[in-house]
């Protein structure tokens, strides 16, 4: 009987340190901060579908652009968000930014997977860091996004700082 109550209490500590940890309540802890970066721009790309047809017996998925997200084709647009990189290194001229950072990802799945453009740096490199940074740059939309890269891209993109 003692070794079942032992039991027991080992059982209510762990759930309850576990509960805590899904919480993120640890005091003292610096846990990252993973609110999305959205503004009215993001919001446009969020919106991107993708027509679903078939060729051959294989699915295949077209990108549609609604008039929100097609407007800003072509137009300078500034985006704040998360580096997540393309490549191994510290410093990158081309990767993928996100409304949530890439340490987030563990949770990618629950909710759908967050809103992400590719960006090509005009000169600079922007050295890899988990804090959000803000990029602007020119939106384009890759024509043949089934050949590789992002369906969305800013070109000639600078770091704001």
């Amino acid at each position: 009987m003692k070794q079942i109550k032992v039991l027991a209490i080992i059982i209510a500590l762990f759930t309850f340190g576990m509960a805590k940890a899904q919480i993120g309540q640890f005091p003292g802890e610096n846990i990252p901060d993973h609110t999305p970066m959205m503004n009215s721009t993001w919001e446009a790309i969020d919106k991107m579908m993708y027509k679903v047809t078939t060729e051959n017996n294989k699915k295949v998925y077209t990108p549609h652009y609604p008039p929100a997200l097609k407007s800003l084709e072509n137009k300078v647009v500034e985006l704040p968000g998360y580096l997540v990189p393309l490549n191994s290194g510290r410093n990158h001229k081309t990767f993928m930014l996100s409304v949530l950072p890439v340490m987030q990802c563990a949770f990618c799945g629950s909710n759908g997977i967050p809103p992400m453009v590719e960006i090509f740096m005009k000169s600079e490199s922007v050295k890899f860091t988990e804090e959000p940074i803000k990029i602007k740059g020119k939106m384009v939309f890759n024509p043949e996004p089934l050949k590789g890269n992002a369906e969305i891209q800013i070109v000639d993109a600078v770091l704001i700082k």
